[in-house]
């Protein structure tokens, strides 16, 4: 019932933002889920996503992760597919795969982290991410991070303040440390005092 069950959530936010993309709209569901703990599920976030997900909250979800159509062409290049095949994909016959065209998994608009690792890897990565706000037009939100020993997580900057509707800013976050198990279950969230905006973070090790 997976399946069915988000695509009719989908429609239902679709139904109250018609002009939002499908990315916005996950970006809804996924910030706005009820977390599941990973203490009861070795798999965590593998198994469960970002939790169950709560259409009523997803329709107000305060901010918004949006991706632009030509970030997953670019995407695609980053990837090692050629041109030709990134044009068929994307219908673009002008977009050309270059080293300014080319973007890592890590570093698309997504509303979530993930950091694969070695054995005994003592890790650094930093991501940036922006958010749309859909919430107040006069918000201020502020960053808070939980994460397991291990694994120090730095946002910045840690407080972001928007002025109006569809204003969008920008931010990073480092992930750095050295985890002895086989993943680490953390989770970054936004908060202005009403919406609360939950990224999850994962950090695991390969097994490739």
């Amino acid at each position: 019932m997976a399946c069915p069950h988000a695509t009719a959530a989908a429609a239902y936010i679709k139904s109250f933002h018609p002009a939002w993309s499908p990315a916005a709209i996950k970006s809804a569901l996924m910030t706005t889920a009820n977390p599941m703990r990973s203490s009861l599920n070795p798999e965590a976030e593998f198994a469960y996503g970002s939790g169950l997900i709560n259409p009523l909250k997803a329709v107000y979800p305060g901010l918004v992760y949006d991706i632009d159509p030509i970030d997953y062409a670019k995407l695609l290049c980053g990837e090692g597919y050629d041109t030709e095949t990134v044009q068929y994909i994307s219908g673009s016959e002008n977009f050309k795969c270059s080293k300014a065209n080319s973007l890592a998994v890590g570093d698309l608009n997504y509303p979530s982290f993930a950091l694969s690792i070695s054995p005994s890897e003592t890790f650094s990565r930093v991501y940036r991410r922006t958010v749309t706000n859909v919430g107040s037009p006069k918000s201020t939100y502020t960053a808070k991070v939980v994460a397991p020993k291990g694994l120090r997580i730095t946002v910045q900057p840690n407080v972001l303040s928007f002025t109006s509707i569809s204003q969008k800013l920008s931010y990073t976050v480092k992930l750095e440390g050295k985890i002895d198990q086989f993943m680490a279950s953390a989770s970054l969230m936004w908060y202005d005092g009403t919406y609360h905006v939950r990224s999850p973070i994962v950090v695991y090790v390969s097994i490739i």
